[in-house]
């Protein structure tokens, strides 16, 4: 139905309760792009973590399920060809531009509301103002990713910027102790 926020999900013919919150959903997201786990381990969380029964579900509805689950966290962000468009953002990296741009578009405080449904977030991340730091971080990432030349103004926000706009790589707890020693030994 047009305007309505799902709170379940089909599944093979069948409705699973789902738990929508951004918070939960926020989670998820993180967890899918944790170096730490394995494929098998972001598709458990996953399930787990969104669907109220997932302890329930026959083991062949976990693939369906999962393209469920997909579907609805990504509500609408891939490509006209079906694949997805390149990172432009990090949920972890880029909370502390995402947030306040969320906040001016809501009106109010979203971390304070007791229940937020994923795609009214969704909703309003998409509607953030372009002069705000989130859209104009996006923005030149989005140039980065598409080889497009920056103007004058952008190319020093991005060197001024760079903490803020290059898209760090997720790395492993295994990964980040030989990269501080590697440093440690070039000093």
């Amino acid at each position: 139905m047009i305007g309505e926020l799902p709170e379940s999900l089909d599944v093979n013919g069948k409705l699973y309760d789902i738990y929508p919150d951004y918070r939960n959903c926020l989670r998820i997201m993180c967890a899918l792009t944790d170096p730490e786990l394995n494929n098998a381990e972001r598709q458990t969380l996953c399930l787990y973590l969104l669907y109220a029964d997932a302890d329930t579900m026959p083991e062949a509805d976990y693939a369906a399920a999962l393209q469920a689950a997909c579907d609805f966290l990504d509500h609408g962000t891939h490509g006209e060809d079906g694949r997805p468009h390149p990172r432009l953002m990090d949920w972890e990296q880029d909370e502390d531009i995402i947030f306040p741009a969320v906040n001016r578009v809501a009106g109010y405080e979203v971390r304070e509301a007791d229940y937020l449904h994923w795609w009214t977030f969704l909703g309003y991340c998409r509607s953030v103002d372009a002069d705000s730091t989130f859209a104009q971080v996006i923005s030149l990432r989005q140039k980065k990713a598409k080889h497009k030349k920056l103007e004058k103004w952008e190319q020093e926000y991005w060197t001024t910027n760079k903490d803020l706009c290059v898209l760090r790589p997720k790395l492993t707890e295994a990964e980040k102790a030989e990269k501080e020693r590697l440093n440690a030994l070039l000093g």
